[in-house]
């Protein structure tokens, strides 16, 4: 067994993504226990008292604050969770970072391109490891589909279809909360959904070049609910109605990269959609990628499956695939294929990869430069719907995307 490590852990807001990133942290040393990893929930910090007290008895911190800066200027806080609404990651993040400290932030990382920038650009001063919860390539299935376009297995990739459609703000009733505010979120389902499905286009496939885009929003006023009084899935009974600020539904033609022989790079065509007001769809977010040698398919709501096509006589089509311990970290969750894995133990591994990240280990985590890489195209596409032209994006050095993807 590894040398074992204490690493003190602060978080800020204890809403449902606060108590996520602290279970996952909670769970490192029951499912990897041969890293020697011990976290620590040193001092929890949340401007809603009782939040800050559930934090202490319920999740384990050993103290709670309405005041986030005391996590900052406890020195025995290493690394911190950051999982406030958007409007505030910015500014937190660039706290956490001058105070020298490692962050995990919740995406959308930034309400725009030049926020999250600036979240990358504190985190380069400042030289602190940096995490964004992308947690959807975490998925075995994910992870194993990924190595396959990596071997070449699926021949040379030619087109990628994704799409990432939830009905949580399907009914009209559906709360104004902050996520439809401008000011306070940003996009809408651009950064909300999209971005975790650029993030995935990014990390199996390559990065996106350019984008066209047009988006809608369905619903064009909600009814108002006070901030911190619930979420986004709350339905408010005969509320004042007040505007919807971003988008409900976003579509996207992409042009991507995808690595070649001998450093040389092909040209991968893509259609990506992404909606908050889908009726039927749950939580399917999936992608496909289609090669000259096979395909697959995945959706989250099927999670521990991939439905992969290898065409080679005499099995021609798809076959369901069940995740078992040839699939990323299955192995540490179930004994075998046919128990599933749940959202819980993609962010468990999520923990792993940047604690170990934190610790010097490279891991092939999600970080801010691929924050800024999947903010970037939602930047472009949103200049895309306005003006209806194709909007080149921008190259990130050292991404997922990029060098650290296929080392």
């Amino acid at each position: 067994m590894a040398e074992q490590r204490t690493i003190g852990v602060g978080l800020i807001s204890v809403g449902w993504m606060g108590k996520v990133h602290s279970r996952a942290y909670t769970n490192i040393p029951v499912f990897y226990p041969e890293l020697g990893i011990r976290p620590r929930l040193i001092v929890a910090a949340d401007t809603a008292e009782d939040r800050a007290r559930y934090a202490v008895n319920v999740l384990g911190f050993e103290r709670g604050t309405t005041d986030y800066h005391e996590v900052l200027n406890d020195p025995e806080v290493d690394v911190v969770s950051i999982c406030a609404p958007n409007f505030l990651h910015a500014q937190i993040a660039k706290d956490v970072a001058e105070a020298g400290k490692a962050f995990w932030v919740e995406k959308p990382a930034g309400r725009s391109a030049d926020e999250t920038q600036a979240i990358s650009d504190a985190s380069d001063r400042a030289g602190v490891v940096s995490a964004v919860g992308f947690n959807y390539r975490n998925a075995p299935a994910i992870e194993y589909a990924r190595q396959l376009v990596a071997d070449g297995k699926l021949g040379r990739i030619t087109n990628v279809r994704g799409a990432f459609f939830a009905d949580y703000s399907a009914d009209p009733r559906g709360a104004l909360s902050w996520r439809f505010m401008r000011d306070l979120a940003g996009t809408g389902v651009l950064g909300d959904l999209m971005g975790h499905l650029i993030d995935l286009t990014h990390y199996v496939v390559g990065p996106i070049r350019s984008v066209t885009a047009a988006t809608s929003t369905v619903y064009s006023e909600r009814p108002e609910m006070p901030m911190g009084s619930g979420t986004h899935f709350a339905v408010v009974e005969d509320g004042d109605m007040k505007p919807v600020e971003n988008e409900d539904y976003a579509s996207m033609i992409v042009r991507c990269e995808q690595p070649a022989s001998e450093g040389s790079t092909a040209q991968v065509i893509g259609v990506l959609e992404a909606s908050r007001v889908a009726n039927g769809p749950r939580a399917s977010y999936g992608i496909e990628v289609y090669g000259t040698q096979g395909s697959f398919r995945w959706d989250f709501e099927r999670m521990n499956e991939l439905q992969l096509a290898l065409n080679t006589a005499p099995h021609v089509g798809y076959t369901t695939i069940m995740a078992d311990k040839e699939f990323g970290d299955f192995s540490v969750f179930q004994p075998g294929a046919g128990t599933p894995m749940g959202y819980d133990d993609l962010k468990t591994i999520e923990a792993k990869k940047f604690l170990l990240a934190y610790l010097g280990v490279e891991s092939l985590h999600a970080d801010i430069k691929d924050g800024v890489a999947a903010s970037r195209v939602v930047s472009a596409a949103e200049e895309s719907a306005e003006t209806g032209a194709w909007q080149p994006v921008d190259e990130i050095a050292g991404t997922s995307a990029q060098g650290r993807s296929r080392q």
